[in-house]
């Protein structure tokens, strides 16, 4: 994600947090809306989910994963045999690549398990700080935060924080939000923004955390 202007919005406090994040988790149930068996299944999905939604990883791996199981099943289909199963994604070919590649880097670097430390996962083609989060966060069960498009965008527009990059965001939610809620708040906001706060026209009426947004006109979107 590049850097974006973005209009400061006056910030909550502490207490509105707080009671964001109780609201968040009395109603939002905190899972990936990706489909995986296997850790080795997620890494795939998330390199596969870069701009694309997670509806059409979803119908792409159904038919991919009845071929690869394994790092070996990958390698041995290959750049070109990826692509046949990834085509309707965007970025389909950079993202074969990348696939391909991690799986070797796994298999011969991390005795073809998956690795548990940022920096490891950040070494993997086609993984970045985003992806790594989510990694660590849901097959490790590590309280970090990944920041996409709707936390980025929500962050922003609540007044949870003010920052024009994704790490601005980011380190900014590691502070503020509550240790009890860590685990899951990249959830929370996520699929908040993906049913509720929307980019363009944000559902406001509906919102059950309105009463702790500070976004200056709650029928527009950023």
């Amino acid at each position: 994600m590049s850097k974006r202007v973005v209009n400061p919005v006056k910030p909550l406090t502490r207490n509105q947090i707080d009671a964001a994040f109780r609201t968040f988790a009395s109603y939002i149930v905190p899972e990936s809306e990706l489909n995986w068996t296997t850790p080795l299944d997620l890494v795939v999905a998330v390199v596969l989910s870069a701009q694309a939604t997670d509806k059409a990883v979803n119908k792409a791996t159904v038919d991919l994963w009845r071929v690869c199981r394994t790092t070996d099943d990958y390698i041995a289909l290959g750049e070109d045999g990826l692509k046949d199963y990834i085509r309707t994604i965007g970025l389909y070919q950079s993202k074969a690549k990348a696939i391909i590649g991690l799986c070797r880097r796994i298999k011969e670097n991390f005795n073809d398990e998956i690795p548990g430390t940022r920096e490891s996962l950040q070494s993997l083609p086609g993984v970045g700080r985003k992806t790594a989060n989510v990694i660590l966060n849901v097959i490790f069960n590590e309280p970090t935060l990944a920041v996409d498009t709707h936390v980025f965008r929500i962050a922003n527009r609540m007044g949870l924080a003010s920052a024009r990059t994704p790490e601005g965001v980011e380190k900014i939610l590691v502070q503020k939000v509550p240790a009890e809620y860590m685990q899951h708040a990249h959830h929370y906001l996520i699929l908040h923004g993906r049913y509720t706060c929307k980019a363009r026209r944000p559902e406001c009426g509906v919102c059950k955390v309105s009463c702790y947004c500070n976004y200056p006109n709650k029928t527009d979107a950023m």
